[in-house]
Formats: C-alpha cells, structure tokens, sequence
C-alpha cells in the first residue's frame, strides 16, 4: 500500500471556501478528482488541483524509492481536510477619522492519496470507503 500526502499551507483562500472544494473530491479516485476539479468554477479548486497532481507525483517517487509498482489509475483520496491558517488583519479607511479592519483568511491544505490495501479480504473491503455525511 503506497500513501502520500501533499501540503500547502499559508494560501490566501478562506477555510470555508476551501472546504467546499476539498469535499467534492474526498473518497474519489485521484484521476477522477483531477478532472472534477479542472472544471469546477470555485478560485479554491486550482490550488487543489496542484496539490492532488503533487501528492500523485509524491506517490510515484516513493513508489520508485521502494521499488514497487504504481498504476495511477489505484490511487484515490484517502483523506482530505483543510485547516484555518494565519489571519491577515488589514484596515481600511472610514469616515470622521475611523477605521474598519479587514481579516483576510489564509489556509493550511492537506490531502493523502492511498492505493487500496491488497490484504484485504474478498469482500470489497480493499475499495476505498465512500465520505458521506453523517
């Protein structure tokens, strides 16, 4: 089984418009998140698509430090999350001499792609669990 995790942290998207994106693809196959995400009209989905295409290509050099096999086409995101950040606290100018602060949002990114455990039994446990709400 080969995991590999890509982070990016400090990126000047809000938590919450992180998340929306991150949920979309949570449980998919990497391939299939790829896509999803190149289209998706959210500004948070291309900081993600970098990141899933970094933690795939993380995968494939560990895979070849070990000297194991890689088929893509097996890895799916295992886990994905997305933390609050640093906040940048700015001001802007108001009337009478007054100033209204401004909070800009920054996020820590993290996504885990993993092959299917092979020893698993041959029950479908080996398949990678579907994220749904609870």
């Amino acid at each position: 089984m080969v995991e590999s995790i890509a982070r990016v942290k400090h990126i000047r998207v809000t938590p919450t418009k992180a998340r929306r994106v991150v949920n979309m693809i949570r449980g998919k196959q990497a391939m299939e998140a790829l896509a999803i995400l190149k289209f998706a009209p959210q500004g948070a989905s291309e900081p993600v698509y970098k990141l899933v295409a970094s933690a795939m290509a993380n995968a494939k050099v560990k895979a070849d430090a070990s000297n194991s096999y890689l088929d893509e086409q097996d890895l799916f995101v295992s886990s994905a999350y997305v933390d609050e950040g640093t906040t940048l606290k700015r001001f802007q100018p108001r009337a009478q001499g007054r100033a209204f602060q401004i909070l800009k949002r920054t996020s820590h990114i993290t996504i885990v792609l993993a092959t299917p455990d092979e020893t698993a039994d041959a029950t479908g446990a080996a398949q990678p669990k579907k994220a749904g709400k609870k």
